[in-house]
């Protein structure tokens, strides 16, 4: 059974700076061919894509979180990370991994990012 876990967020005040990190459990067929992903949903909006990470290490971001958000990826920690600096009251967000492979995808259950202002 694949579970991913989410970690790393919690309260900042703005301009701060968080990692969240997303391990993987259990048996993923292909992993090192995964896309990685995280996404955030804040309260009253849909679930958005913030970054993305392929196999070959191109990541892409959101327009919103360019230059302030950097994702990486280590496969043999099946371990995805999200450096978020430079943190506004507007990326408050219950932020989710997704890892995507050949058939299938996988999300986590989420965790919290609130920035204050």
């Amino acid at each position: 059974q694949v579970q991913l876990v989410e970690s790393g967020g919690g309260l900042v005040q703005a301009g701060g700076s968080l990692r969240l990190s997303c391990a993987a459990s259990g048996s993923i067929y292909r992993f090192s061919i995964s896309v990685m992903e995280w996404y955030r949903q804040a309260p009253g909006k849909q679930r958005e894509l913030v970054a993305g990470i392929s196999r070959d290490d191109n990541t892409n971001y959101a327009d919103t979180v360019k230059g302030r958000f950097t994702i990486s990826r280590d496969n043999a920690k099946k371990t995805v990370y999200l450096q978020m600096n430079s943190l506004k009251p507007e990326d408050t967000a219950v932020y989710y991994c997704r890892i995507t492979t050949p058939g299938n995808a996988y999300w986590g259950l989420g965790t919290q990012v609130t920035v204050s202002s």
